[in-house]
C-alpha cells in the first residue's frame, strides 16, 4: 500500500472565487486589452482549468463585460467618490467583486467629506498620469469592441450613465452650495467628460508631450461652464512647513 498522502484540494467560497476571477480579468484587460480576456487565459492566470471559469461565466463575452464594468467602476470610485464616500452605480456580482484594492484610499464612512469645489478639483487633478491613461485605453478598447458585442455594449452604456450621473450630482451639489453657477448641470457634466474622452485618445498616439494648455482643457471647460475664475480648479501648491 502506498504511503503517499494525497494533498487535499482547498475549495474557495463561490463569492470569493468569482471576485478573484473578475479582479484578475480586469487586471488583464487594463494591461493587455479586453481581447486578451478569455476563459483559458484567466484560468492560466489563476492556475485553474478553464472549466472552472466557465462555471461562473459560461461565455467569454460575459467575462469581458464584467471585467470592463469592474475596472470602470473601481476607477470612478477612485476618481470621484460619491457624496458621503458611497460607491456609485453598482455592477452585477457580489460586493466582494468591488472591494477596494489593498492600499487604496479609504472611501467609506469616517472619511472627511470635502466640499463640491474641492471634490471637483481633486477629480480633475487625478485625470492625468499612467493610472488614468490605462483606464482611458480601456474605454477606447471597450467602445470599439462594443460595436460587435451586445453584452459589452450594454455595460459601456451603463458605465457612461454612471460617470455622467456621478459628475452631474457633484455639480448639482456645488450649485446648491453656491460654489458653482450653471442652469444645466447635466450639460456641464457632459462637456467635461467629452473633453476628458478627447484627451484620453492621446494616450494611444505617439504625441511626445502634451502642452499645458491642452492638459488644462478639462479644467478650463469646467471653470467656464460652472462660472469659476480661471485657475480655480488647479491643485493648490503644498504649503511650506515651517521648521520646528
Amino acid at each position: 500500500m502506498s504511503s503517499s498522502v494525497q494533498r487535499k484540494r482547498i475549495r474557495k467560497d463561490p463569492a470569493a472565487r468569482r471576485a478573484e476571477i473578475v479582479t484578475t480579468a480586469a487586471a488583464v484587460a487594463l494591461a493587455e486589452g479586453l481581447e486578451c480576456v478569455t476563459l483559458r487565459r484567466i484560468g492560466e492566470e489563476l492556475a485553474v482549468r478553464p472549466g472552472l471559469i466557465s462555471h461562473y461565466f459560461p461565455s467569454a463575452e460575459e467575462l469581458v463585460a464584467e471585467a470592463f464594468g469592474h475596472a470602470a467602476t473601481a476607477e470612478l470610485d477612485r476618481l470621484l467618490p460619491g457624496a458621503g464616500g458611497g460607491a456609485g452605480e453598482p455592477e452585477p456580482g457580489t460586493a466582494a467583486d468591488r472591494a477596494e484594492p489593498s492600499g487604496a484610499e479609504p472611501s467609506g464612512a469616517g472619511a472627511v467629506e470635502a466640499g463640491p469645489l474641492a471634490r471637483l478639483r481633486r477629480f480633475l487633478g487625478r485625470t492625468t498620469g499612467e493610472e488614468y491613461d490605462a483606464i482611458s485605453r480601456l474605454w477606447i478598447n471597450a467602445r470599439h469592441l462594443s460595436r460587435y458585442r451586445p453584452l459589452l455594449r450594454e455595460r459601456v452604456a451603463r458605465q457612461e450613465a454612471a460617470w455622467r450621473g456621478r459628475l452631474e450630482g457633484l455639480i448639482r451639489d456645488g450649485v446648491a452650495a453656491d460654489e458653482f453657477r450653471t442652469a444645466d448641470p447635466l450639460g456641464a457634466a457632459v462637456q467635461i467628460l467629452v473633453v476628458l474622452d478627447g484627451l484620453g485618445v492621446h494616450v494611444n498616439t505617439v504625441t511626445p508631450a502634451r502642452p499645458a494648455a491642452v492638459l488644462r482643457m478639462a479644467h478650463s471647460t469646467a471653470e467656464r461652464e460652472l462660472g469659476l475664475p480661471a485657475g480655480a480648479l488647479d491643485q493648490p501648491e503644498p504649503a511650506e512647513q515651517s521648521p520646528s
